[in-house]
């Protein structure tokens, strides 16, 4: 395999990211507040309790970590021979070839818009019901969302270390607080004695795992997000792999440690009907009794905090993705245009911003459920398009290693072993998530939305596999370069290609 001449010099100052502005921390933070931890704490693992009946959440949350670790393995070798912010979209394409690596960037970009927009119906609902309860002022949803999306909008051109430093402030302040609250339930354990029962691997064999780790998963999306900053990090091969391993660990420990005081608080034979009854707040009422009540709305405020941090971080990945596709051609090239002044990827920020208020505009005109419609359908879609990457990703990853000039450095083990280990799990719990998306959903299992959500996303991958084609007869220019990146050749629809040094096979 293969790459296109890079002798013609390959960036402009309208198409060049801002290198060398992040270090290994502001990315970890910027992965981590996708992840949005306080809110996966606060709603997922109560969610998952209350849809699955199992007490399990914490050690399935250390197991969906040590399959992400082992993704993570391989994902992290190719990003130190493939530096694109394109990510998920180049590694597919480098593995597997142009056209199904256009389909998966398909797949990303319907993915990553849903995760972010989905957002903006919690950041409503929840900081409507925070005004509501602590001023008397009832305000609408869509007013709250509206006032994020303006911040999101504002920060999205801005410098990225200007985000990276926003995003450290409120990761950390919402980190501190789950740990607080951690701390306050273990201290106080149900029947005065503290009951691991939750954490335990016998936990793993209990019917329903299955939807266990499918809830859990959700809850790391955002994570893999490491490699898309590449083109801004300080030495990137070492950051992307720092940053990766550091925010799957933080994370991964820290959901369940805090999953796991609960269970401890309220006993693990009640955490199931716990959850059920008191929803997102019970991490907050089972600490009520033994905190000052400013400290629990402090808490409260991080949580909706932490909802804007995760609006923040997919807003840059989702700019980032057409960023990439625009400077290939395989978008707009207009989409590649970066700001002068902050080196963002200012159009790609913009056009993102739009999508999501037409979004935003649509539900508030229709009336309809901002939480579950919005909010909880919309992100848990998202998750599952997240989640077919990773799959597909690992697959492609194995496959570029397969050619033994790709593999100078790597060993069979990295290269091979983890992506084949990682496919298998990764392609395990796919398999579960559509075959119980009903349940995540909230929905009867014979409802039509448990088939359209995941079949929207093969609608995607065809559509952009046959956009693929499409661009390999008409615009052969275009095709030669999808995923070269930032090394690409400059080219145009008139202009003469550099000269080829070889060839990519599709």
């Amino acid at each position: 395999m293969s790459y296109p001449s890079r002798t013609r010099p390959v960036n402009t100052v309208e198409q060049t990211l801002a290198a060398g502005r992040l270090g290994v921390w502001p990315v970890v933070f910027m992965v981590m507040a996708a992840a949005a931890p306080l809110t996966v704490i606060a709603g997922g693992a109560t969610t998952g309790w209350a849809v699955t009946g199992v007490i399990g959440i914490p050690v399935g949350y250390l197991l969906v970590a040590l399959v992400l670790g082992v993704f993570s393995v391989g994902y992290v070798a190719m990003s130190r021979q493939v530096v694109n912010s394109g990510a998920f979209y180049t590694y597919v394409t480098h593995g597997l070839g142009r056209i199904p690596g256009v389909g998966a960037s398909a797949i990303a970009v319907v993915a990553y818009n849903a995760m972010q927009i989905g957002l903006y119906g919690g950041l409503g609902v929840v900081t409507a019901a925070f005004v509501d309860a602590h001023t008397g002022w009832g305000t609408p949803w869509w007013l709250w969302a509206l006032t994020g999306w303006v911040l999101v909008a504002v920060l999205g051109v801005r410098r990225i270390d200007l985000n990276g430093r926003v995003l450290a402030v409120l990761l950390i302040a919402e980190i501190a607080v789950a740990v607080v609250l951690a701390g306050v339930h273990v201290t106080h354990p149900a029947a005065g004695h503290v009951d691991l029962t939750a954490i335990t691997p016998a936990q793993l064999l209990t019917p329903g795992i299955g939807a266990v780790l499918v809830t859990a998963i959700t809850g790391f999306v955002g994570f893999e997000g490491t490699a898309v900053f590449s083109e801004e990090s300080r030495d990137p091969q070492r950051t992307v792999r720092r940053a990766t391993y550091l925010a799957l660990a933080i994370i991964g420990v820290l959901y369940s440690l805090c999953a796991l005081a609960m269970t401890v608080a309220v006993g693990p034979d009640a955490i199931v009907a716990a959850a059920t009854e008191h929803g997102t707040e019970l991490i907050f009422d089972l600490a009520a009794p033994y905190l000052p009540s400013l400290l629990l709305i402090v808490g409260h405020l991080l949580f909706i905090t932490s909802l804007f941090a995760a609006l923040l971080s997919f807003h840059n990945t989702c700019a980032r993705y057409f960023f990439a596709l625009g400077r290939e051609g395989v978008l707009p090239r207009a989409l590649a245009r970066t700001s002068v002044r902050s080196r963002s990827p200012k159009v790609a920020s913009l056009t993102q911003s739009v999508i999501a208020i037409a979004v935003l505009c649509a539900y508030a005109y229709a009336g309809w459920d901002p939480m579950i419609n919005l909010f909880f359908w919309i992100t848990v879609t998202g998750g599952l398009g997240v989640l077919i990457l990773m799959f597909v990703t690992s697959i492609a990853v194995a496959a570029y290693f397969l050619h033994p000039d790709n593999r100078i450095g790597v060993g069979a083990g990295r290269g091979l072993l983890a992506p084949v280990v990682a496919a298998g799990a990764l392609g395990w719990i796919l398999y579960l998530t559509v075959q119980q998306f009903n349940v995540l959903l909230g929905v009867a299992p014979t409802s039509p939305w448990r088939w359209i959500f995941p079949g929207g996303f093969a609608i995607a991958a065809l559509l952009g596999m046959l956009w693929a084609l499409c661009l390999r007869g008409a615009r052969p220019r275009v095709y030669a370069v999808i995923g070269a990146g930032a090394t690409r050749p400059l080219m145009d629809a008139t202009s003469q290609p550099a000269t080829p040094s070889g060839r990519w096979d599709a």
